[in-house]
């Protein structure tokens, strides 16, 4: 009689596995995170991964030959800006993201541009084909030389693959796909990082540029395990609010390109249209600014971006005041809070503080420490900043304010968009300023506050 498999324990945060459940994984130390799955079925060794051609064999660095990096285009600029130039040849792309963010619809109108002129793949786990067609038709795409397979067997996903030969291949979504050399049920950790090693492996022995798409869950973590991020060359980020009609996409991790470089979408009745002008989005149009409204020159990748930074301050009736921010760090402001108790004479210990980052954009780099002071003062003050001001700049737990990178891209634009006054770091001032704008360099951040509501 066959020895009957002994189930085993796998951690849905890290992957780890364990004889036994436990109430804390032994390795990433998450609560609750043991689930019972069917140990893996004893696989006969050719079958462990989706490939096709034989391995490289050992060989010295020098010996390698270094070819030109092959990229196409997607057919939406924004993603190819993002992306850094375009698709490369045998990359494997993970496209992250809240259900029903967007992220179908993107490629959807991707792969249809694809597919008039190179051969395209899309595989739904999710959908039937009857779905997909719908959903073209109502877009307006044009897929005629598009093709569909709606199937989550991995086994079948690679056969159909291997005759079609695409170019591009993209898997909706990586969650839904299960490989028959396990039983554990599609979406598992073992699933997840088994189907996706195996697609890597077929992508990189055929020259397929494999995009797959992964569900974000209620802890924020995409597709289960994180260590699905290291095995792509490439983590995009689908952001935005659902209620808000602009989306988002954010590199997070790029091996052909920059990272933390962002592509601003508009999501219609028609699909996702493409902002040529981020800047004009996030930018407030009325220019008479009311208190506590402060621009800021942020830079996203390569992208500079004007961001309208908003703060209200109000006495608080709650022996520990409220600090809450809305796509900046929080923690930031705590730091910041005391800089400007400290060093400019402002008390707010006995005030709530609420900072936003209007539009939905998320804003971490430390340039924008200064336009968060200045809107907190502006508020505290009741003190209106003129409406033609932007600002940058890092502050310092000394009060000094430090130089950023790329301020010269950030003046210019601001240029274009009408701005005539910029409050910046004294290190950034430079003599490749734009003429038409008044640079106003500081060094701390009383300084700044001086030269930012003092009577024009």
């Amino acid at each position: 009689m066959a020895a009957k498999n002994k189930p085993v324990f796998t951690c849905t945060s890290c992957g780890a596995q364990s004889p036994k459940w436990a109430g804390q994984c032994p390795e990433c130390q998450a609560w609750n995170a043991l689930m019972e799955t069917a140990a893996p079925a004893a696989a006969d060794a050719s079958h462990r991964y989706a490939g096709y051609a034989d391995p490289d064999p050992v060989r010295r660095l020098a010996a390698v030959e270094i070819q030109h990096e092959d990229r196409m285009s997607s057919g939406i600029a924004e993603l190819d800006r993002v992306l850094g130039g375009g698709l490369v040849v045998g990359s494997v792309i993970l496209l992250g993201g809240d259900p029903g963010i967007g992220k179908s619809t993107l490629l959807l109108q991707g792969l249809a541009a694809i597919s008039r002129q190179v051969g395209a793949l899309y595989v739904t786990g999710e959908e039937s084909a009857q779905q997909i067609a719908l959903r073209a038709s109502r877009l307006g795409v044009d897929g005629a030389e598009l093709e569909l397979l709606a199937d989550n067997c991995l086994e079948t996903v690679i056969a159909a693959a291997a005759q079609q030969r695409p170019r591009v291949l993209v898997i909706d979504s990586i969650q839904t796909l299960y490989t028959n050399a396990l039983q554990s049920a599609p979406g598992s950790v073992a699933q997840v990082r088994e189907t996706a090693a195996q697609l890597v492996r077929y992508a990189k022995q055929t020259g397929t540029t494999a995009i797959l798409i992964g569900h974000v869950t209620k802890e924020g973590v995409l597709a289960g395990p994180r260590v699905l991020e290291h095995m792509v060359d490439t983590v995009l980020y689908f952001e935005g609010d659902r209620s808000s009609s602009f989306r988002l996409i954010r590199s997070f991790k790029n091996r052909f390109g920059a990272v933390n470089e962002i592509g601003v979408f508009a999501m219609t009745d028609r699909g996702l249209k493409e902002v040529a002008n981020p800047s004009a989005m996030f930018v407030g149009r009325d220019r008479d600014k009311s208190p506590g409204s402060v621009t800021l020159a942020t830079q996203e990748g390569t992208r500079p971006l004007l961001v309208e930074v908003q703060a209200l301050v109000d006495r608080s009736p709650l022996a520990n005041p409220r600090r809450l921010t809305v796509g900046l760090d929080a923690s930031r402001l705590a730091m910041l809070l005391a800089v400007l108790h400290r060093h400019a004479d402002c008390v707010l210990y006995d005030q709530d503080v609420f900072v936003s980052a209007v539009g939905g954009v998320r804003v971490v780099e430390p340039a924008a420490d200064l336009a968060i002071c200045m809107a907190v003062v502006s508020s505290l003050r009741n003190q209106v900043l003129r409406g033609d001001t932007v600002v940058f700049g890092e502050v310092g737990l000394s009060g000094e304010v430090r130089p950023v990178q790329r301020g010269v891209d950030r003046v210019r634009e601001a240029v274009k968009l009408g701005f005539a006054r910029a409050i910046i770091p004294d290190a950034n001032a430079s003599k490749h300023l734009p003429e038409t704008v008044s640079v106003i360099p500081v060094r701390r951040i009383s300084d700044a506050l001086k030269h930012a509501f003092a009577s024009p």
